[in-house]
């Protein structure tokens, strides 16, 4: 809240500033105001950065709550696993290996702020980091439920059932819950030669993505997005596709 205010505050005053320098016709203030604004912009980013990167995961046990910060750093949406519980079938359908319900809860510690997830992705990873994802054929076998990103009041909260159908030796099973606009957004630009791409590669390393999740962003997010099409294959001479 105190960053935001400051941002709002900061960008309304350099906004009459600038009126003012170009009303009295000030060069050096407009160039002191956009310096300013423009180190308020750094320093912000530098900021954001910093916190992702300072950030830990950690495997929460059955009851303690995950924190999902906004933009500002607002930390005041909250999820927690209620209770785990498997079995082999739901309504008529019968797991590979075994169904796992897992209830999850939402709720909100905001003062006055109605707010809401933004597109979650919830996945199984088990001990080898192998990714499993829900089952949504055997959700829709459950009562109806409400979607993840449903707004709630600081005094409402819900609870959500998603299902896992995995296999029955796995090790350490955890529920990894993330919100934001997804990795399915997500794309790679160099912006060379204006920066080294080694620092932002280096960022995704940091960030642990699944080779899936690589592929996205390098690849086939910028082909789905700007209609590219794969090129012609061709044969060598010794009969090997290659590219034509």
């Amino acid at each position: 809240m105190i960053l935001m205010l400051m941002t709002i505050g900061g960008l309304i005053v350099a906004l009459i500033l600038l009126v003012a320098a170009w009303l009295n016709e000030s060069a050096w203030l407009k160039k002191f105001v956009l310096g300013g604004v423009a180190v308020w912009f750094a320093f912000y980013i530098v900021m954001l950065v910093g916190f992702s990167l300072s950030s830990t995961e950690t495997t929460l046990a059955i009851g303690q709550s995950k924190k999902y910060c906004g933009f500002y750093l607002d930390c005041h949406i909250h999820s927690a696993v209620d209770d785990v519980h498997r079995t082999k079938t739901i309504g008529d359908l019968t797991a590979d290996g075994q169904f796992y319900i897992v209830a999850v809860k939402v709720f909100s510690d905001a003062r006055r702020a109605t707010l809401g997830l933004l597109a979650v992705d919830a996945h199984v990873v088990d001990a080898g980091g192998q990714n499993y994802a829900r089952d949504i054929d055997a959700e829709t076998q459950l009562p109806t439920q409400p979607e993840f990103e449903k707004k709630i009041t600081p005094a409402e909260s819900f609870e959500k059932e998603v299902v896992f159908d995995l296999p029955v030796d796995i090790e350490d099973p955890r529920l990894d819950i993330r919100e934001g606009y997804g990795i399915d957004h997500v794309m790679y630009g160099t912006d060379y030669p204006c920066w080294d791409p080694a620092a932002c590669l280096k960022l995704l390393e940091d960030v642990r993505l699944t080779e899936a999740d690589k592929r996205k962003v390098f690849y086939d997010n910028a082909r789905r997005i700007l209609g590219l099409k794969d090129p012609p294959l061709a044969k060598s001479a010794k009969g090997e596709p290659v590219l034509a």
